[in-house]
């Protein structure tokens, strides 16, 4: 018998190279897949990444990515950046308290304008787009239609720094979920002839007709456990939660998101996302994940890799 001499495997190619990279990432998506697949994922996406062509979308092409792999995706968009846009144009100087905008009659026809139409109508047509090839289809929505979220005024109270009296805050028009009839979306997400992707705007009906803007974080994780969601998405301007030295938490329970409300490491903006991940979690949503939407495919990385994208809050 002869000796056969040890020889080394040839280099890969660039090109092998990067297959070989393709293939190690899709063995490490794929028990993802298969633990997500037919579960209902809520995506809220919003931030200023929504004002840039491109990462929305790669955004619309990620949500189509999901549909085909068997998971159902429902987008519930923000779209403050463009609201204030369009208040500026008007003359219109808008206030925050505690990372809400303060609405009144006039800024609400500017909301509703802009969410429930140029911003929910260019998102859903960028879902269709990038599903033509499949046929998976984006469908425009807002809280409005069909009765999808009835809400009621938010009450609010903020303590005066001077006397500590507790003072009532007048948001104006902004609402917050009383009710979500999850009817319309159910039938969406599990239309057997079509693909469809549900896209909400976060607008709402009173029980006495007026409209009102919601959050769309809370919009969203109404939604989110109205529809016992597996998993409820919060993609926004921030890598996630951050700590007291402003490193990203990777991982937190719901009692450590009220711990850094009430310490006052979480603030602004991010007081009412870890309120909203908190209240879906008692909704029965199975995890809330907080991360940046303008990372290309930060929503796929979260998913379908060990090492995640944002901060996990189960």
């Amino acid at each position: 018998m002869r000796d056969v001499p040890n020889e080394k495997p040839p280099k890969p190619t660039a090109s092998q190279e990067e297959w070989l990279a393709k293939a190690r990432t899709l063995s490490e998506a794929l028990p993802y897949m298969r633990r997500y697949a037919g579960a209902t994922f809520v995506i809220k996406y919003g931030g200023h990444a929504m004002g840039d062509v491109e990462t929305a979308r790669r955004f619309a092409a990620d949500v189509v990515l999901l549909k085909l792999v068997g998971i159902n995706p429902v987008v519930v968009h923000g779209g403050g950046p463009q609201i204030s846009r369009m208040l500026e144009r008007a003359g219109v100087k808008s206030a925050f308290i505690d990372g809400l905008r303060v609405t009144d009659k006039q800024t609400m026809e500017v909301a509703e304008m802009v969410l429930s139409g140029a911003v929910n109508k260019e998102l859903s047509h960028l879902i269709t787009s990038a599903g033509a090839e499949a046929d998976v289809r984006g469908v425009g929505l807002s809280g409005k239609d069909a009765r999808i979220m009835t809400c009621e005024k938010v009450a609010r109270t903020k303590r005066d720094p001077d006397s500590s009296i507790e003072q009532v805050v007048d948001l104006g028009f902004v609402g917050e979920p009383k009710q979500v009839d999850a009817t319309l979306i159910e039938l969406l997400i599990n239309a057997t002839e079509h693909d469809y992707i549900p896209v909400i705007a976060p607008i709402g009906v009173a029980d006495d007709g007026a409209t009102y803007n919601i959050n769309a974080d809370t919009a969203a994780g109404a939604i989110a456990g109205a529809l016992n969601a597996k998993r409820f998405l919060l993609l926004t301007d921030v890598e996630g939660v951050l700590d007291a030295d402003k490193n990203l938490i990777r991982e937190m329970s719901r009692e450590d998101a009220a711990e850094l409300i009430a310490t006052g490491v979480a603030s602004g903006g991010m007081i009412p996302k870890l309120e909203t991940c908190t209240a879906a979690l008692d909704a029965g949503v199975e995890a809330a994940v907080i991360l940046d939407g303008r990372q290309p495919h930060a929503l796929l990385m979260e998913l379908f890799t060990d090492h995640g994208a944002g901060t996990l809050i189960r």
